[in-house]
């Protein structure tokens, strides 16, 4: 008889990825969420039996552990019905570190920045004679348009998140900081309590394994050389530090523009470079890449030629890097933007970030703010209306509701035939308009 495993709350991108874990070790799993998605609906095709809300009556004692996302509510019925049973119950990032255990774990945290260096780590080894277990935050086509990749290796790469400190259940051999920039305030405290997490994470490595820092954030040098039993690389725009010895990358023409994106196949290539695997294998998987879902993700054409893309940037920071790529990429297009910010609190806290971050951008739509984990003194304290007037650009405007910004982008790509680059910019449920929005 097949063991049985049940996932609460299975929607989210990382978590989703555990279900295809136990699939792959034959496991029966049993899973629920609150609303239905294109993820789910793959998922159920994969064999997942998937209830759609909560179903506290499924819980039963022939279930071997109950894995959940740490997004739920601490009320939630199936999760309380699991402990009344006795059942083993455990979150995700805890399976995470139970999986990679007794592997070479490579994990990369950071706050921007972790998805494309994941995906671009695992492409690497993925085509070299090494191979390697991948979980990462997007959807590849090297992947069978999934979030996983297994196979028999030592080697296994992951994304390492920071929400709740989740990344300190690692014990990595490679740790990887792409950057330092304080978020998650609904959690943290502030600067000093955000950085403690990153400076336990490296106190969590293998002893005499690896740390690769981002050598130009100013956030990740206060972390430099503070553990003696560690090897430190910090990474520069154009080599990397090893010891005394100063590496100089290789060029690598990359099919995303950015510098961003480039810095994160710098990393990708010091990982690499470091197990011997030839840089043939390494610049060509990196000059290969050519975009994962919702990262500068190409949608489609629209019926009347403009260009639809989507991207899941949603701190300050990552919006001027995401626009400024795409004004380069397309110099002679007009961009427009329609920007969803991710919750009330985030907005609240980075209010002055936000004013000068959308300058790339010809138009500035904001539907909503998404909400979650938010109180209602936040609330009370900002909205959409709120928001575009607080940010400094000549062409925004609040269009009250994703209904209404539809009808909006629908005029705008009639009147604007063969002209623009029409983006959609989210964390929230925007990113679902793509369905709406024909293509030719």
């Amino acid at each position: 008889m097949q063991n049985k495993i049940y996932i609460i709350w299975i929607g989210g991108i990382w978590i989703s990825a555990i279900a295809r874990y136990f699939l792959h070790k034959w496991y029966r799993v049993f899973w629920s969420d609150k609303i239905n998605s294109n993820l789910i609906e793959e998922l159920i095709r994969e064999w997942c039996d998937i209830k759609i809300w909560e179903r506290a009556d499924f819980i039963s004692n022939d279930i071997e552990k109950i894995v959940y996302s740490e997004a739920i509510p601490e009320d939630n019925s199936e999760l309380q019905k699991a402990k009344e049973l006795g059942l083993k119950t455990i979150s995700y990032p805890q399976t995470l570190w139970e999986i990679t255990d007794t592997k070479k774990l490579i994990s990369i945290a950071g706050t921007h920045g972790k998805s494309t260096t994941t995906a671009l780590t695992s492409l690497v080894l993925k085509g070299s004679e090494v191979w390697v277990n991948t979980i990462v935050g997007t959807l590849l086509t090297e992947f069978g348009w999934k979030n996983t990749h297994f196979s028999k290796s030592e080697y296994f790469v992951i994304e390492a998140c920071e929400y709740k400190r989740s990344l300190l259940n690692y014990k990595p051999s490679v740790a990887v900081i792409t950057n330092i920039e304080l978020d998650h305030l609904d959690y943290y405290k502030d600067l000093e309590d955000y950085l403690n997490a990153f400076e336990e994470y490296i106190n969590n490595i293998r002893s005499w394994w690896f740390v690769i820092l981002n050598g130009d954030d100013k956030n990740c040098k206060k972390l430099m050389w503070k553990r003696q039993d560690v090897n430190y690389i910090p990474v520069y725009e154009d080599y990397f530090a090893f010891g005394t010895e100063k590496i100089e990358f290789p060029k690598i023409e990359m099919q995303i523009p950015g510098k961003h994106i480039l810095f994160d196949a710098h990393v990708a290539y010091i990982i690499w470079h470091m197990v011997w695997v030839s840089d043939i294998n390494i610049l060509y998987a990196l000059e290969n890449y050519s975009w994962a879902w919702r990262r500068m993700e190409i949608i489609w054409t629209s019926e009347n030629g403009n260009t639809l893309i989507s991207d899941y940037w949603h701190h300050p920071t990552e919006i001027k890097f995401t626009l400024e790529a795409l004004r380069e990429k397309y110099p002679s297009k007009k961009i427009f933007t329609i920007f969803q910010p991710h919750q009330y609190s985030r907005t609240l806290e980075l209010l002055e970030e936000f004013k000068n971050c959308f300058w790339s951008t010809d138009t500035l739509i904001i539907p909503d703010i998404y909400e979650s984990r938010d109180s209602e003194d936040d609330k009370k304290k900002i909205n959409s209306e709120k928001l575009i007037e607080l940010i400094n650009h000549p062409n925004k405007q609040d269009w009250k509701w994703l209904k209404n910004t539809l009808k909006l982008i629908q005029e705008y790509d009639k009147q604007n035939p063969k002209s623009s680059v029409i983006l959609l910019l989210w964390a929230g449920d925007v990113d679902n308009l793509r369905f709406k929005i024909k293509t030719v």
